[in-house]
């Protein structure tokens, strides 16, 4: 496994769910190396003095005690002081992936070398990164307005060997001196130094490493939607000009076009979704006790793309934000070199997490979206008055005998109601916060929450829609199996007959469910589907 090398502007989203969930590691780059030190042997010659001026969370105490001077003699309590009173957050650890994904994000924010700490420090971040040592750090208590303080107070307790600081290491939770002397992580107590501390905890990492696995999950949960809507066309019979190229090209969305692309691949050479398998009259299409050309199915079929194509915009935004945020430096102050050859600290607030909060409360509704037409979807399989022929509630023989399908769907329906009450936006929802020194924030590290937690729920639905088309494309077969299926929605609908325990009488729902779910939560429905057509957009 190739070590991935941080240099503050190139780390990728793909290479935070290595380090995050393969254990793939880091190193800095030599150029970051040279600049941190240059930097820091200045400011240690120049500035480490009583007379420098006041410079915010160097020499000065923080938030609204900023006008409150420390003293050189104080400043190595002062340091420790800030980690032990910062580490105040609540709730649940994070999980080890999220701390992971955490802590690379604020090494590759060091590598831009304008944060002025220590080397010492940035080489020890890299070994317990390295080696799994991973922090303890709760997930509520930051509201992503002075950076994620709270949860890397909480990195930076473990960091510095504090005896009740807690870190997993092989999975096994202890003290973090423990954990340090096991990972061979030496001494196991570590001072930090002027400018340290607030460079570790004063940033977006903890958002933004959320942010960077979320966004890489919803982007295969995308990819599978699409798989799985090809499949309920399969299972409707539907139409297939509303997928025609030229609609979408003269509408001009790259996520639309992109879409119904991939629905023309999966249903590629399909003979069920053509005329002649609709001319077929199936026993329970009461509607239509004679056939008729289907002009146009609804909407939550024939707009798939303009619908699927919009929630991919919205995630290709979202990765172009969260790309620019992996790569940015989000302490304060700030060190930069000026004209003259000399250091000036700048107190900006590049550690507001408004970026990252728009980019997944945007994600979050993208995802409620695609939930929302695959629940519309997997309705019409179970209605009559929709489904143009297919048994009610997909129930076997004898219908009233058996129930079929019907709650299962509306667990579905539950799930997909229950995601849109979190799609209200965390950015528009400001608390003033410290003495109203800190008066506007982002709640970034609710939306990158939130958005996981859409995104747990996704596969409940989506399953639930490949669930039923399968059960409709079971039922019909005996009239309809001499209609291919398309070279994308064959391979899986195979599969899934396969794993899906399908017969006509009433069966233990839970039996279908948990491979139903597992299809789409493992990918490993996408994977098929990818072995058989090529890669999905």
């Amino acid at each position: 496994m190739e070590t991935i090398i941080l240099d503050g502007d190139n780390l990728t989203i793909d290479q935070v769910v290595s380090i995050a969930r393969d254990g793939t590691k880091v190193a800095l780059a030599p150029a970051s190396r040279e600049e941190i030190i240059r930097k820091r042997n200045y400011i240690d010659e120049n500035w480490l003095t009583e007379n420098a001026p006041a410079t915010y969370g160097f020499n000065t105490g923080v938030g609204k005690l900023k006008d409150y001077p420390i003293s050189q003699a104080d400043n190595e309590k002062f340091q420790k002081n800030i980690v032990l009173s910062h580490a105040s957050g609540v709730g649940e650890p994070a999980s080890e992936e999220i701390v992971r994904a955490m802590m690379a994000v604020r090494i590759n924010a060091f590598c831009l070398g304008v944060s002025g700490l220590r080397i010492e420090v940035v080489d020890r971040l890299v070994e317990m990164l390295n080696r799994g040592v991973h922090p303890v750090v709760p997930i509520q208590g930051s509201v992503g307005a002075c950076g994620d303080l709270a949860p890397l107070a909480h990195m930076v307790s473990v960091m510095i060997g504090f005896e009740q600081a807690d870190a997993y290491y092989q999975g096994e939770r202890m003290p973090a001196p423990a954990a340090l002397e096991k990972a061979g992580i030496a001494p196991t107590e570590f001072v930090l130094h002027a400018k340290d501390c607030l460079a570790l905890i004063n940033g977006n990492s903890l958002s933004a490493g959320m942010a960077a696995l979320t966004v890489y999950d919803a982007e295969r949960m995308m990819k599978m939607a699409d798989v799985y809507a090809a499949l309920s066309l399969e299972a409707i019979r539907g139409e297939q000009a509303a997928f025609d190229p030229r609609i979408h090209a003269v509408r001009k969305q790259p996520g639309q076009i992109n879409a119904a692309e991939n629905i023309r691949r999966l249903i590629k050479g399909s003979r069920r979704t053509t005329e002649a398998c609709r001319a077929v009259h199936l026993d329970d299409d009461i509607l239509h006790p004679t056939h008729h050309a289907r002009v146009q199915d609804q909407y939550s079929f024939r707009c798939m793309p303009q619908v699927h194509g919009s929630c991919r915009d919205q995630l290709e935004h979202a990765k172009t934000l969260l790309t620019r945020e992996l790569n940015a430096a989000t302490d304060n102050p700030l060190v930069f070199w000026n004209d003259m050859g000399a250091l000036e600290f700048l107190s900006g607030g590049n550690f507001h997490c408004e970026p990252i909060a728009f980019a997944m409360d945007l994600l979050s509704i993208a995802l409620v979206e695609i939930g929302n037409i695959s629940e519309r979807r997997l309705f019409a399989l179970c209605d009559t008055t929709l489904n143009y022929g297919l048994p009610p509630n997909l129930a076997g023989q004898p219908i009233g005998l058996n129930y079929g399908y019907g709650i299962i769907a509306t667990a579905a329906t539950a799930v997909a109601s229950e995601n849109k009450t979190m799609a209200f936006p965390s950015v528009a929802d400001s608390i003033s916060t410290k003495s109203s020194q800190e008066d506007h924030v982002s709640m970034a590290p609710w939306s990158c929450r939130k958005a996981q937690q859409i995104l747990n729920n996704m596969h409940k639905i989506i399953g639930v829609e490949g669930l039923l088309a399968t059960r409709a494309i079971f039922l019909t077969k005996e009239k309809l199996g001499s209609f291919a299926l398309g070279e994308g929605t064959a391979p899986l609908y195979a599969e899934l007959s396969k794993v899906i325990p399908l017969v006509q009488e009433d069966s233990y729902m839970q039996n279908q469910i948990t491979p139903a779910f597992e299809m789409v939560k493992s990918c490993k429905a996408l994977d098929i589907v990818e072995g058989a057509i090529g890669a999905i957009k």
